[in-house]
């Protein structure tokens, strides 16, 4: 896939931040759109932002918004079986919607576990797996998983985060091999951010604990430096260029490259760090 003219692009968390941004620039490409997110809100802002872009003619021709719970398999078929019919055809799937769940695996509890999983596993898996058989029938279709730096190295505190992130990335590269092996028309990405300014810590949650206030704080104010539509402009870049992972952000390649360096080592220096940056408990 070189281009997004004329392709049918569906986006899940685009209500905000990276997925909102990504409609955006998509809609700037000349895609047809089809977006969701649980925030309705949100989502309508995202959908005023794309079709201002299309009065002026620089975007989307066609823009189809839905509230969607990707952690809801149900309502995730049936949302993707009515957007294959709606449009006659689907090319890209992004699944972006992620949450955060800060704190210490043992104050974690099932439930917990559970909902960020349901939601940024699971949201994953299942939006592949409904909207696959369209990918392939399309002749042109590509699968963009959204994992993080968080899916590459691991960080004291980001348990569930982590282990939902690595699973993406885990499930994401075997499924290129798949369709490598099979012989289908259907790239996969996978993407790892690193800091970007949006309220994905604002809007997650923490154990009892956790000094909310001070996280949130400390992610907006130190630690998210690229803007979303920056990020955007290099996830669309990394499909139009089928590559197979796509690591946004400088912070995210150094301390890619510096784990790789040191080796597992880094989990000593990582939790020897955290106890200077992370703030402490209540």
């Amino acid at each position: 896939m070189k281009t997004l003219t004329d392709k049918v692009v569906v986006i899940t968390g685009a209500g905000s931040g990276i997925g909102r941004s990504l409609a955006v620039e998509a809609a700037g490409h000349g895609a047809l759109l089809a977006i969701s997110d649980i925030d309705e809100a949100g989502l309508a802002e995202t959908v005023d932002l794309v079709k201002n872009l299309s009065i002026r003619g620089q975007g989307a021709r066609e823009v189809r918004s839905d509230r969607l719970d990707v952690a809801d398999r149900a309502a995730f078929a049936t949302y993707a079986a009515e957007v294959a019919e709606h449009f006659g055809r689907v090319n890209v799937v992004v699944n972006n919607a992620g949450v955060t769940m800060t704190g210490e695996f043992e104050e974690m509890t099932y439930d917990q576990w559970d909902w960020i999983m349901g939601i940024n596993f699971w949201g994953v898996v299942t939006g592949t797996k409904e909207f696959l058989p369209h990918l392939i029938a399309s002749g042109d279709g590509h699968v963009v998983n959204i994992s993080s730096l968080f899916g590459l190295i691991s960080m004291p505190g980001q348990s569930s985060y982590n282990a939902s992130k690595y699973a993406v990335r885990g499930f994401t590269e075997a499924l290129r091999e798949e369709m490598l092996v099979a012989g289908h028309p259907v790239g996969v990405t996978c993407v790892h951010p690193g800091g970007i300014k949006t309220g994905i810590s604002r809007h997650g949650r923490k154990t009892a604990s956790q000094d909310a206030a001070a996280i949130d704080e400390l992610f907006e104010k130190k630690l998210a430096r690229m803007s979303p539509d920056k990020a955007a402009r290099i996830i669309l870049k990394g499909v139009t260029s089928d590559r197979a992972r796509v690591l946004v952000g400088i912070d995210a390649h150094a301390i890619h490259t510096f784990a790789k360096l040191v080796g597992s080592r880094y989990q000593d220096l990582f939790a020897r760090a955290s106890t200077r940056v992370v703030p402490p408990k209540r």
